[in-house]
């Protein structure tokens, strides 16, 4: 079996080859040059480039041709894919693989993670994972369903102006809590997939300490838990929730992941967030 993903996973290159994972990569534009995401731009070289322009970024999924052309060129070897993919409610790249799949003789299966970053990441890990562990389809399709439910995404971010420009936050409430310095904590939804605010503090620190907190009310102090720290180029901000988390929580840390180009054109500099899921709903990996 192949596992396709796109560049919303945030695993790297590197990762990619190591696992054995065949990476699309979503697309960046800045001023009059396109990028692909984590393929002739990294997050660095993003983030620099951002500071350096007044325009927005604007960015746009593969194409259902390149989706169909990957598909057709690992069918050769092995007819049975699975192409997992970022939130339906953010991206239109699982709706592009899904037309792609129905175009190409092999045995695809497109699954919608419903979140992005390493709440996908660590999906297509899972997955790799045990197709090398030699596991069929459906048993691996049934683990990701469990690490799909067991997992949260939260994030903040100092700045709304992308999020605004991008369409993912309503403009005037956007702009609104521009005006008044509000820092949002945002949770993505596993129903829908899409962003919702679920608190407001006055300060990027404070906001940033609120994440824990809303995870103490749901589970109690001394939980345990599989987390991870995504952040767009801002490692500082990074250590102030490591810190918050393990004040509270019995934590179990993957290395931290660096927002890719493709999502932090909607984020800009700045943004920290957190994958977590409770270890005692995770399941094992192979």
């Amino acid at each position: 079996m192949k596992i396709v993903t796109d560049s919303g996973c945030d695993l790297t290159k590197e990762q990619c080859l190591k696992l054995g994972v065949t990476m699309l990569p979503l697309k960046v534009q800045l001023g009059e040059k396109t990028y692909l995401s984590g393929v002739d731009l990294t997050s660095e070289e993003f983030y620099d480039l951002l500071d350096q322009t007044e325009q927005m970024p604007l960015t746009s999924t593969p194409s259902v041709g390149e989706f169909a052309d990957t598909y057709r060129k690992l069918a050769e070897t092995d007819p049975e894919i699975l192409s997992i993919h970022i939130s339906s409610g953010l991206s239109g790249t699982y709706n592009a693989a899904e037309v792609a799949a129905q175009q190409v003789d092999a045995s695809i299966t497109v699954l919608d993670t419903l979140t992005l970053s390493a709440g996908t990441g660590w999906q297509v890990e899972a997955a790799a994972r045990a197709v090398k562990a030699g596991w069929g389809k459906a048993k691996i399709l049934e683990m990701l369903k469990q690490i799909q439910a067991a997992s949260d995404t939260y994030f903040t971010l100092p700045d709304l102006k992308y999020l605004i420009a991008g369409g993912r936050i309503s403009h005037l409430k956007g702009l609104l809590a521009s005006l008044l310095g509000i820092k949002p904590i945002i949770q993505v939804n596993k129903t829908d997939g899409k962003y919702y605010d679920i608190g407001k503090k006055r300060s990027f620190l404070k906001a940033i300490q609120e994440i824990p907190e809303l995870i103490l009310k749901k589970y109690g102090e001394g939980a345990a838990f599989r987390t991870q720290i995504v952040h767009a180029s801002n490692p500082e901000g990074g250590e102030m929730l490591r810190d918050a988390m393990n004040k509270v929580f019995r934590c179990e840390w993957v290395a931290d992941g660096l927002l890719g180009p493709a999502l932090g054109a909607h984020t800009g500099r700045g943004m920290i967030g957190l994958v977590h899921a409770p270890l005692a709903e995770f399941p094992q990996l192979p």
